[in-house]
């Protein structure tokens, strides 16, 4: 069923890394720092491979547990984690993460076909569940891990990493001041060489950061969507991909993903009817930028030869950004939730709205890129 009336799906809202008293969790050098009255007892990170030990090392830095366990069945990967931080605890064992009393958050950083078998037995524990993106394999299952989040009351949340960055969150400060007029459109490029997955193509792997990015930015879910991939090694794992959404109020979002590009692009350009911007997440400095530029029709004219646009080329402007690491304030921002039972800025109904538009684009993309309306499901 098609809702766009849903307040959680359509307004996702901004919680700041606080307790609702304000007194848990300080800020220094725009980095979260939680007092020792905030901390947990134990967070677990289930998932050593790319980007698990990254999290592991955030949460043991930012000491916001009393114990920091990991988990995987290599060893080699538990041992690597050990060498790094001496500290933290390592288990092949998930089931004993499951039984352990102390452990109240798990991040699941395994790969996308298991997500909603560890996410649903973890939750199903009485913990609660960060799981890294994409929420699930189908819109079914991702519906199924909210219910069941709400039905424990529990926290669930998904890992849009990008929510937490500073540009973006800039970006959306932006657009809703109304600078940047009607926005037009979006146009989204991430692409690099590799890493290529085996269990879901380049637009489950990649597309999700920038679906994630424009509905947030965008404060809508698109009506339908169309994709056209390709895969040129592996049988249905398509490791290029273009998207188009399509939201009300004619605005349009295309989105070019790949693994297979010399260069590394990581760019979002975003058009209104007053200025544009571009942000360039490669940029080592100066990320966002403002373009005073646009087009102009006249009002009024008698004859076609007095038809003309006016093309305005003003000034650049680069705001000023307070930079740190994105997911060290989605780490904190996990753990704030868990403990003051705040809604997640990036919680399971939103994970369910990218799922949603990801199985309309896997759709679209097995049906030679035709128009597919995205079907949300009510949670």
């Amino acid at each position: 069923m098609n809702d766009f009336s849903h307040p959680e799906r359509n307004r996702l809202s901004h919680h700041p890394l606080t307790d609702g008293g304000g007194a848990a969790i300080a800020h220094k050098n725009g980095v979260v720092h939680p007092s020792a009255d905030t901390r947990l007892a134990g967070v677990a990170v289930v998932g050593l491979g790319y980007w698990g030990p990254n999290w592991v090392r955030n949460f043991q830095q930012l000491q916001c547990a009393r114990r920091v366990v990991a988990c995987d069945l290599d060893a080699k990967r538990r041992a690597h984690v050990k060498e790094l931080h001496p500290a933290v605890e390592a288990t092949a064992s998930f089931d004993d993460i499951l039984r352990d009393p102390e452990i109240e958050g798990v991040v699941i950083a395994t790969p996308v076909s298991t997500h909603y078998k560890l996410a649903r037995m973890a939750l199903e524990s009485g913990k609660s569940v960060l799981v890294e993106k994409p929420l699930a394999m189908s819109r079914r299952e991702a519906g199924e891990l909210v219910r069941l989040a709400r039905g424990c009351r529990r926290t669930l949340m998904v890992g849009h990493t990008f929510l937490y960055s500073a540009p973006v969150l800039k970006t959306r400060e932006i657009i809703q001041s109304g600078e940047l007029g009607d926005i037009f459109y979006i146009s989204s490029v991430r692409a690099n060489l590799g890493l290529f997955q085996h269990d879901v193509n380049v637009a489950w792997d990649l597309a999700t950061h920038d679906i994630s990015i424009i509905l947030w930015l965008l404060d809508r879910v698109p009506q339908a969507v169309s994709c056209q991939g390709q895969s040129h090694y592996c049988s249905e794992v398509e490791d290029v991909a273009l998207l188009t959404l399509h939201f009300p109020d004619n605005v349009i979002a295309f989105i070019h993903v790949s693994w297979l590009d010399p260069n590394k692009i990581r760019r979002t350009t975003i058009v209104g009817s007053q200025k544009m911007l571009v942000y360039d997440d490669t940029a080592p400095q100066e990320k966002l930028r403002i373009y005073d530029r646009g087009v102009t029709m006249q009002p009024y004219y008698d004859t076609f030869g007095e038809f003309q646009f006016s093309y305005r080329y003003g000034d650049i402007l680069i705001p000023r950004l307070d930079e740190s690491e994105p997911l060290r304030q989605e780490c904190a921002h996990f753990v704030d939730c868990i403990r003051t039972g705040n809604q997640p800025r990036t919680d399971g109904v939103n994970g369910l709205q990218v799922v949603s538009v990801l199985e309309a684009a896997n759709l679209s993309m097995r049906e030679s890129g035709r128009m597919v309306p995205v079907k949300y499901i009510t949670v």
